[in-house]
């Protein structure tokens, strides 16, 4: 006949036990009756969570998991900076009301006598009754500058302060968005000028007259340039026959704009 011995049941299992039965007996002693079997049941309960508390915090058993809660944090993107005004409005004798925004180095504006200007006939194009024109603008400084919107155009009498405008100036397009250009010394800066046909319009409100300059204001300027050139004009500020686009970087090519 075999024996078995029974192993002994841990020593804190044994405590809380023992601790839980005397709980459950002293309560059912000290309340008869219904209220015996309440409160039997509420140190039931007591000692039910005590035992589960003891149970958890015994040596030897593995602790409970710790939840691990990984927040992305995605880094928000630059701003991208605001769009440039590229309203179409009339580049008048005055020159053209906004200076150029400072670049990323800070480069001043290109100052009118710091540049050469001229017009490229040799890559005019015409067609549909316009004719198209690149005026060009080199940096002759030994500093670097920069060109931003549109430069004010219009024809004029003579190639001074004192000769008169001639007709309306030129509307600065908003088809084209205006960019900044930097000019090292020495290198080109270009902006399309678009001449309207004077005889497409009538006489009376074309008023048909030879203009033999033009004057440009370059983009952010005040002092105006002037440059030699024969065109078929109207003088009646009522017909507009130019129309200039913003700077782009590099000479003008024909077919190639803004």
């Amino acid at each position: 006949m075999s024996t078995s011995t029974r192993s002994p049941a841990p020593a804190s299992h044994l405590t809380t036990t023992g601790w839980a039965r005397g709980a459950r007996q002293a309560i059912a002693a000290s309340m008869p009756g219904r209220s015996s079997r309440l409160a039997w049941l509420a140190g039931a309960a007591v000692a039910s969570s005590l035992v589960a508390a003891c149970g958890t915090a015994a040596p030897g058993q593995p602790a409970a998991p710790t939840a691990t809660v990984t927040e992305t944090v995605t880094a928000a993107a630059p701003s991208a900076p605001a769009s440039p005004s590229t309203a179409q409005s009339s580049a008048a004798a005055a020159p053209p009301s906004s200076a150029a925004p400072g670049g990323a180095a800070g480069l001043a504006a290109c100052g009118t006598t710091a540049l050469r200007i001229t017009v490229d006939d040799s890559q005019a194009q015409g067609g549909a009754g316009n004719s198209y024109y690149p005026l060009n603008f080199t940096n002759t400084s030994g500093s670097a500058c920069e060109m931003y919107g549109s430069p004010g155009v219009s024809f004029a009498a003579s190639a001074t302060a004192a000769g008169h405008q001639i007709g309306a100036a030129a509307l600065r397009s908003d088809a084209f968005a205006n960019t900044a250009v930097r000019l090292a010394p020495g290198q080109t800066a270009h902006a399309w000028l678009k001449v309207a046909v004077a005889a497409n319009f009538p006489s009376s409100a074309c008023q048909p007259v030879t203009a033999h300059w033009l004057r440009i204001y370059p983009p952010g300027e005040t002092v105006a340039g002037y440059v030699s050139h024969t065109f078929s004009a109207c003088s009646s500020a009522s017909a507009v026959l130019l129309t200039v686009l913003p700077v782009r970087a590099g000479q003008g090519v024909a077919g190639v704009t803004p």
